[in-house]
């Protein structure tokens, strides 16, 4: 347990990020935020491929029509990909040109919860929103320098999400079509770096990406650190779980600002020793 491996591939990301697993597929996507770009690697065969995309891209979902839904800096859009395009959905800045998509997920009950971010990270004028499956989209919280996550506990009553700036993660009161209680839960510590992407595993404990502090950690319920998971990567972004089991956790890193290197940049597989949750999809 906590043995890792790198995925070996000729790009390493800029900005790896947005992990999701896709069962319909049986592959992970990833995207690099900065190139920009969409990857894809199968567990069938371990194949991967990148597509290029026209705009920074911070996350995607799959949706119930097995189409894929990206956060771009032009708000959301529907994607193809042969070859790459971009369908609009909604902007939900116009306002606020500067501003990008930076993580989101979609929650078991198929609405979108993702967060936006000043790509200059000058102004805390980032917020969170939610994207019902209707097509509705409404701010949920506001004021973010970098938004990060959302996870969402398996029992439906928590959802986490993090300002990594201010190196703090929060914790929601969650129902299903809104949130409630922001409570600071978890404070990282100058050592332990910014808390970045996270998911929940299938025991309602949190795994959250380290970026500048070159490992993951698992945290109870409670808020109380269970462990964590060294690796050779500084900046690491982003967790999933997945294969059939669920038991196969894929993490992203970056190599934006550092030196170049082995290691920066790759995505890991780790043996973490427990399961995750299904994938949300969203009903849209």
């Amino acid at each position: 347990m906590g043995r890792w491996r790198k995925i070996e591939r000729e790009v390493r990301d800029s900005l790896g990020e947005g992990t999701l697993w896709s069962a319909r597929e049986n592959a992970v996507y990833w995207v690099d935020i900065l190139a920009p770009a969409l990857n894809r690697l199968s567990l069938a065969n371990g194949a991967i491929e990148r597509w290029d995309m026209p705009e920074p891209l911070g996350w995607v979902v799959e949706n119930r029509q097995g189409e894929l839904i990206g956060g771009f800096q032009s708000g959301f859009g529907r994607i193809s990909l042969a070859p790459p395009d971009i369908a609009p959905i909604h902007d939900p800045e116009p306002h606020l040109p500067g501003n990008r998509m930076n993580d989101g997920k979609a929650d078991r009950m198929g609405a979108i919860w993702c967060g936006t971010m000043d790509m200059a990270e000058e102004e805390a004028r980032g917020s969170l929103y939610r994207l019902s499956p209707d097509g509705a989209c409404h701010v949920v919280d506001s004021g973010y320098m970098v938004p990060n996550g959302p996870a969402f506990s398996p029992c439906g009553r928590w959802l986490y999400h993090a300002d990594t700036a201010r190196r703090t993660i929060y914790r929601f009161e969650a129902d299903e079509t809104k949130i409630g209680g922001k409570t600071p839960f978890i404070r990282f510590g100058e050592s332990d770096g910014y808390p970045d992407g996270m998911t929940c595993d299938a025991e309602g404990f949190l795994w959250v990406a380290h970026w500048d502090g070159a490992r993951i950690s698992r945290f109870a319920p409670d808020g109380r650190l269970d462990r964590t998971i060294p690796l050779p990567a500084q900046r690491v972004t982003n967790i999933t779980f997945a294969g059939d089991r669920l038991d196969r956790m894929f993490v992203t890193s970056a190599a934006t600002g550092l030196p170049a290197s082995e290691f920066d940049g790759a995505l890991f597989e780790i043996d973490s020793g427990v399961r995750g949750n299904p994938t949300g999809i969203y009903q849209g």
